[in-house]
């Protein structure tokens, strides 16, 4: 890639827990493509005071053959310096946070170059019963609060976007994903591959993400390595280290999440859900 050859953005709004890791891979191994894991993390890079899962690489560490040489002069499109640093002309980003996106679109037009952006929802009983699972000492009522924020954010930056966008359930992308991930590469001016669908194959540098996920991605170069970034803990083990890198739609929520969650979410947000509610007996 030429500096002057434009590229493409590929921005994924939305909460956090809603399959952005899994969407991101997939996007990044369509042919030119380099997905960044959460872009802003790439703001800590090289930052000592920063715990090292958001400094470094994911699955390589400070040793990473993309990121430790990298190093964002804020004054220019960050985009471009890190397609210009990876030789490719497609950047996926996960960040979701509504003011980053719009400080990346800007940008991107600014630059000539083309923005895509997905919004990512997924039915706020499995959101909300990850964060559960992760937080169990945080409130609630606060997480509920928080995830409705976020999606409010997500639907305000989605509806103003100026470029080609998409909403996308993760419960159709999972349970869909060829007619799914076509979508988006139509949209987004990228060559379909059937071979994106096998997110687990190929190499992956994400900064922040899922651990659950990229440690399925990753599993060959991270597991059984004492320093290594991704680790399963207690709480995600049982289920991810089942996994055999196949798209597989996750729906623990309706055996793990409580009665009384059960009930609070649906006493705050029920009626907030309603497009994003999941039922699989009638989809």
């Amino acid at each position: 890639m030429t500096h002057g050859s434009p590229i493409k953005g590929v921005m994924i709004c939305g909460a956090g827990h809603s399959g952005s890791t899994l969407l991101g891979l997939i996007l990044g191994r369509a042919d030119g493509a380099f997905y960044v894991g959460e872009g802003a993390k790439i703001r800590y890079l090289h930052d000592l005071n920063k715990p090292l899962r958001k400094r470094a690489c994911k699955v390589c560490g400070e040793d990473c053959p993309v990121w430790s040489d990298f190093h964002w002069d804020q004054d220019q499109p960050l985009y471009r310096q890190v397609a210009a640093h990876t030789g490719a002309h497609i950047i996926v980003d996960s960040t979701k946070n509504a003011a980053w996106i719009r400080a990346r679109s800007d940008e991107l037009t600014a630059a000539g170059d083309q923005g895509t952006l997905i919004f990512l929802q997924r039915d706020g009983r499995a959101v909300l019963n990850s964060r559960f699972r992760k937080y169990p000492d945080r409130d609630a009522a606060e997480q509920i609060r928080s995830w409705m924020d976020q999606i409010t954010d997500s639907r305000e930056v989605f509806a103003a976007y100026p470029g080609p966008k998409i909403a996308v359930h993760y419960e159709e992308l999972a349970t869909q994903p060829d007619t799914i991930v076509r979508q988006i590469c139509a949209l987004a001016g990228i060559d379909f591959r059937p071979e994106m669908l096998a997110f687990s194959e190929g190499e992956s540098h994400p900064m922040g993400g899922n651990t659950g996920t990229q440690f399925v991605a990753a599993r060959d170069k991270v597991e059984g390595d004492p320093d290594a970034i991704l680790k399963l803990t207690p709480r995600t083990h049982d289920y991810y280290a089942k996994q055999s890198g196949d798209i597989k739609l996750d729906l623990r929520w309706k055996t793990e999440m409580s009665a009384p969650h059960l009930a609070l979410f649906n006493d705050m947000a029920s009626a907030f859900n309603a497009d994003m509610a999941w039922e699989q007996d009638s989809k």
